[in-house]
């Protein structure tokens, strides 16, 4: 695959979700299945998530400072700017239901650290720029999720603290930690070459995989508590949509006030819009065990906001140099 365009899978992706909630749904009426089915959630996401640390490229750190002015304001909309929008967006349409709220606060809260790449490539946006924030992005996310949460969901439904520190310890250090030894130990052994060439392209499509079988256990044991709230996409759509045009203008706005070039403004835009983080996924999963409609939120979400990064990428397409 070229960083320019989507694959075939990639393409197919959302429909891959779609099917996945729709056979959970239909193994939810299964009693043994959707008595156990949550058991396989945790294990599959950390699994995903030792995937996504392994392909984690921390040496790019340092370049990201090659571009202080976009990197710097990348970082600032998504870890100061954003939270705030997103919480104003959730009391605006989801005050009166809570759950939803903290799910669609983690939703737009964590920047993606995937797709945006392959969005800002179809923008003809700078590809290499994105690259370098990829990992600023990741860590940062890491760092101060638990923060936010504490901070905003806290004040929005009953938030253990100890639970809270529980699960950024068990979801976050310990496939880090497992990821970091892993590369080291291939890299000395067998050498950076043979991880990027041959490890890391395995490891990119069983990242998938995991967040299906994730996908399928979570409809399965609360399947029937999805189709008792049959209007969840609806009461998601507006504020989803809100969000979104915001940071578009947002984008443009500040890309033409900072006299970003085309490719820099793309790279910036797709940064700051694509959302869904699997980290906010894992971290619902094990902090609100008792809530699971904000997890649900997060699996849910990408079923709209990938039709809207397509029009943000034709959009953005419209003001390309010729």
């Amino acid at each position: 695959m070229t960083i320019s365009k989507l694959s075939t899978f990639e393409k197919i992706q959302p429909f891959f979700i779609l099917a996945g909630i729709v056979i959970g749904l239909v193994l939810s009426y299964l009693p043994q299945v959707s008595q156990h089915g949550g058991k396989v959630i945790l294990p599959a996401l950390m699994l995903m998530l030792y995937n996504i640390f392994l392909q984690l490229p921390l040496q790019r750190l340092k370049a990201g400072f090659a571009n202080l002015k976009v990197t710097g304001l990348s970082l600032t909309v998504n870890f100061i700017l954003t939270p705030l929008i997103a919480f104003g967006m959730g009391y605006l349409f989801l005050k009166n239901s809570p759950d939803l709220w903290v799910g669609y606060f983690m939703l737009m809260l964590t920047p993606c650290t995937d797709w945006y790449l392959v969005f800002t490539g179809m923008a003809r946006g700078d590809v290499g720029l994105g690259l370098s924030l990829l990992p600023w992005n990741l860590l940062l996310q890491l760092a101060l999720l638990p923060i936010y949460l504490a901070i905003f969901a806290g004040s929005i439904v009953p938030l253990e603290t100890m639970d809270l520190v529980r699960s950024v310890v068990f979801v976050f250090i310990l496939p880090f930690s497992l990821a970091y030894l892993t590369r080291y130990i291939v890299t000395e052994t067998k050498g950076m070459e043979f991880l990027e060439e041959k490890g890391l392209v395995r490891i990119s499509s069983s990242q998938f995989i995991f967040l299906m079988v994730a996908i399928i256990g979570m409809f399965a044991s609360q399947g029937r508590g999805v189709l008792a709230n049959p209007l969840i996409m609806g009461q998601l759509l507006a504020p989803v949509l809100f969000f979104f045009v915001i940071i578009y203008l947002l984008a443009q706005f500040i890309g033409k006030i900072f006299k970003f070039t085309y490719p820099e403004t793309a790279c910036f835009t797709c940064t700051i819009a694509a959302r869904n983080s699997p980290i906010a996924l894992a971290i619902a999963v094990t902090a609100f065990p008792e809530q699971p409609l904000i997890a649900l939120v997060l699996v849910i979400g990408p079923l709209i906001e990938l039709p809207v990064l397509f029009i943000i990428t034709k959009l953005l397409l419209k003001k390309a140099p010729a």
